[in-house]
């Protein structure tokens, strides 16, 4: 099936037990400017979870530089960001990084943190800045994908076609999202494939992800402008949003799933999720 013809609903899917039973989560949701799939009360799914494999916890001063009101000059700030591995617990212990391998996330939907993916070849460091103006560094939303390699070599993706980037998740729990083009402003990422393979250690996934431009539907009344989902851990709280809509003139959407305007939605225990709902105020 073509990627333009792929069936695009907005209804979260369901993650298998056996995949997510163990990994905090990225919640992946298809483009909302399609219309949703009707669903009967009791038949909801929790929402799709890839992995995203953080083990251990450390903690690594970065210096993120902030502009000066005052005659434009640039003061930097230490931060205690905390810092995870998915393999191991210190920069050793990570793999050597694939060509156009995404080196580190960072989450910036709240107080920042991230998450090393592996090391970068030779005497190229993966980037330790917490802001996207670094040349290396791509951003979906409330995440920052850092690369080993320039981004300004990427190609640029067209809507639908193009897959921005895979995800490939691995029988011993590490994971490996690999970038072949950048998506154009304004626009988002959604998953688009899953494939399974085989490997003689277990099963693994491979989940690619295409572009979509944002939403330019007006919000229409009683209709949520924005969802989220939280995933409570015992270190951060893991926050994906999805933006449905725009709301009308001189009123705004909840940015937090904690601000005015929220409301709390479906939770799935197991999962140690729970979903909200923003509405226009």
């Amino acid at each position: 099936m073509s990627p333009a013809m792929f069936p695009l609903p907005l209804v979260l899917l369901a993650c298998t037990a056996a995949l997510c039973g163990r990994l905090p989560p990225v919640m992946v949701v298809q483009p909302h400017h399609f219309p949703p799939e009707s669903q009967e009360d009791g038949d909801e799914a929790p929402p799709l979870v890839l992995p995203h494999p953080v083990q251990h916890l450390s903690h690594y001063f970065y210096s993120a530089p902030t502009q000066s009101s005052n005659h434009g000059h640039h003061q930097s700030h230490a931060n205690s960001v905390r810092v995870f591995y998915q393999v191991g617990n210190s920069e050793e212990d990570l793999p050597e990084c694939a060509p156009w391998a995404v080196c580190s996330k960072v989450d910036r939907y709240d107080a920042p943190w991230v998450e090393r993916q592996c090391r970068c070849k030779g005497q190229t460091h993966c980037s330790k800045a917490l802001d996207a103006s670094d040349g290396h560094t791509l951003t979906d939303k409330t995440r920052q994908y850092k690369l080993c390699e320039p981004i300004k070599k990427l190609p640029k993706c067209r809507f639908f076609r193009d897959i921005t980037w895979t995800l490939r998740s691995y029988p011993d729990n590490a994971t490996e999202q690999v970038v072949h083009c950048h998506c154009p402003k304004t626009s988002v990422a959604y998953l688009i494939q899953r494939q399974v393979y085989e490997t003689r250690h277990g099963v693994g996934y491979q989940y690619s992800f295409a572009c979509s431009p944002q939403s330019r539907l007006r919000c229409q009344r009683k209709e949520p402008c924005r969802l989220f989902t939280v995933r409570k851990r015992p270190e951060v709280d893991e926050v994906n949003t999805n933006t449905l809509c725009q709301c009308p003139h001189n009123h705004r959407c909840p940015r937090h799933h904690t601000h005015a305007g929220v409301i709390a939605g479906k939770s799935y225990t197991d999962e140690a999720i729970r979903t909200y709902s923003g509405y226009c105020i």
